[in-house]
């Protein structure tokens, strides 16, 4: 449990003006913490602007209680650099956040990710094409994320959720508000089967160097990008383009060269982004990746217990041979290659909990993947 006071200094300091993340983390590191770093910036008032001296000498108490209220709500909370469930791959980045709130299951940041994005006025093809590499990507294994935003946003996180499996949703406003508004259902079955997502604290409205903003994390949170239409104009180039610097993969739809919103694509291809038809063809690529950000995570569960990047909440050391449901795969699957799809229909567990199992599984060198997305129990 976070101690209250603490939870409180933090908000002071997420909220303090001029504060951005870079100097917030170089000061909770020099400082030693929120406490020890709160005391020294009351104390050395030309590290602040002035309106952020003003602030930490009479922080806003409404304004804090208010953020407080938020984060007693039921699967609300403050996601730390310092937690030890704070996504790793966050921390690779150039100027990584320094704290998440999320509403959700934060546990769901620790899942392999493919970020899919593209205009928000996409065409009926677009949309058609974002519903079917989101079901097809989730069901593989892969969590689906991506910006809440209108066109293939939106219809990315809708494919995933009917698909029956969970979605995250980066968004460039405080984690209470909802842009654009026509999405407010949406939001609730993400926030319900997902996470939501925001830099910003409850109450911040949307503000348009906010969305440059959180495509830095959207990219930084996955394996790769999924560019589906794209003006040359287009916001998802700078979510392609930062994960590019990122080292994160790029992955781009080709279109009609009559299409306006197939520019952006051809663009990003002609930059040296995978040209790509099919969903297995991103499934094939990122891969590795996937099993890399295992290994790390797998490190993490063994040295302090975090929930793991199944999204099973376990403690302690994993151990397949202790796991009835582990054990029940393994006596499903036989020593015979198996497709995922047969393993669902002979488990019946869904398709993300299945290939995360499965993943688990390749870590401990129980399990083999074999191509066109087969399986193999080797011991």
């Amino acid at each position: 449990m976070i101690d209250s006071d603490d939870l409180r200094e933090w908000l002071i300091l997420l909220r303090t003006p001029g504060m951005n993340a870079r100097r917030l983390r170089e000061g909770l590191v020099s400082r030693g913490g929120a406490t020890p770093l709160l005391r020294w910036l009351a104390s050395h008032g030309d590290a602040l602007t002035a309106e952020g001296r003003a602030w930490i000498a009479a922080p806003d108490e409404a304004t804090l209680a208010r953020d407080l209220s938020w984060l007693s709500g039921d699967d609300q909370r403050l996601l730390r650099c310092t937690d030890e469930d704070f996504p790793p791959q966050l921390e690779a980045i150039p100027d990584p956040p320094v704290a998440l709130f999320v509403k959700g299951d934060a546990s769901l940041l620790l899942r392999p990710q493919v970020a899919i994005v593209g205009a928000r006025r996409a065409q009926a093809p677009g949309l058609a094409n974002a519903r079917r590499f989101a079901e097809a990507l989730a069901v593989g294994g892969l969590l689906v994320t991506s910006g809440m935003a209108d066109g293939i946003d939106g219809a990315a996180h809708e494919a995933a959720l009917d698909a029956g499996e969970p979605t995250v949703a980066v968004i460039g406003t405080g984690p209470d508000r909802v842009y654009p508004p026509k999405h407010h259902a949406l939001a609730r079955r993400i926030a319900a089967h997902g996470a939501i997502v925001s830099e910003y604290p409850p109450g911040v409205a949307s503000q348009p160097h906010h969305f440059p903003q959180r495509n830095r994390i959207i990219a930084g949170l996955s394996l790769g990008v999924l560019v589906i239409e794209a003006g040359l104009r287009s916001g998802s180039l700078i979510t392609a383009r930062v994960a590019g610097e990122q080292g994160r993969e790029v992955f781009a739809l080709p279109g009609s060269i009559h299409n306006a919103l197939a520019e952006g694509c051809h663009a990003l291809i002609a930059e040296g982004a995978r040209l790509v038809q099919r969903a297995d063809e991103i499934l094939g690529v990122l891969a590795p990746a996937a099993v890399e950000l295992g290994v790390e995570l797998r490190a993490r569960l063994d040295r302090s217990g975090p929930a793991p990047a199944v999204g099973r909440r376990k403690t302690g050391p994993f151990d397949w041979r202790q796991d009835d449901e582990y054990r029940r795969l393994l006596d499903a699957m036989g020593y015979d290659p198996a497709s995922l799809d047969a393993l669902i229909g002979t488990t019946g567990f869904t398709a993300g909990a299945l290939s995360s199992m499965l993943l688990m599984l390749e870590l401990e060198g129980v399990v083999a993947s074999l191509p066109g997305n087969r399986y193999q129990r080797v011991v």
